[in-house]
């Protein structure tokens, strides 16, 4: 009976570890503007639909996508699975390419490099090019390949989300 307990408490525990908050997404959206943006929706109607699964690879949830806008600037906050659990990340986007790409929870044992700089300023100027491709390759990292590329996918359909809005 108590080593059940205790490993019941050792995986609880590990499951909390799992979770890192790096960046609240409220914090990444206050310090991607200068002044409060308007909060707005995109509405995946059937042709944003199908623009997705060409772009993204397969349809994204929801039937709107809230995001924020000011100017020609927007943000934002996008979820996808790396291997098992999704990660939440945040895009700023500006005149169509990517200004800032942020890992702001990650939920994985394993892959959590994605979120240092030297990884995520790969992203900085990055934009769409045709067929749905991004105008970079991006650097892989060793053990995270999964992850890498949930990001990678989630960098396009942020540009592509962002030409919706703003178009």
């Amino acid at each position: 009976m108590m080593v059940r307990s205790l490993i019941f408490l050792l995986l609880s525990f590990s499951y909390l570890v799992a979770e890192q908050v790096y960046l609240a997404p409220e914090k990444f959206i206050a310090q991607s503007f200068e002044q409060d943006p308007e909060v707005q929706h995109l509405w995946m109607n059937p042709e944003i639909k199908e623009k997705v699964k060409k772009t993204f690879g397969k349809a994204y949830p929801g039937f709107r996508i809230k995001y924020w806008k000011s100017g020609n600037r927007t943000a934002w906050i996008l979820g996808e699975i790396g291997k098992c659990k999704p990660i939440t990340t945040g895009y700023l986007v500006e005149g169509n390419e990517i200004k800032e790409m942020r890992v702001l929870i990650y939920r994985e044992s394993h892959g959590w490099e994605v979120r240092y700089p030297f990884f995520t300023k790969q992203f900085s100027g990055i934009y769409l090019e045709k067929p749905n491709r991004l105008s970079r390759s991006i650097d892989g990292i060793s053990g995270a390949t999964l992850s890498v590329n949930a990001l990678t996918r989630l960098a396009r359909l942020a540009l592509l989300f962002h030409r919706e809005a703003t178009s």
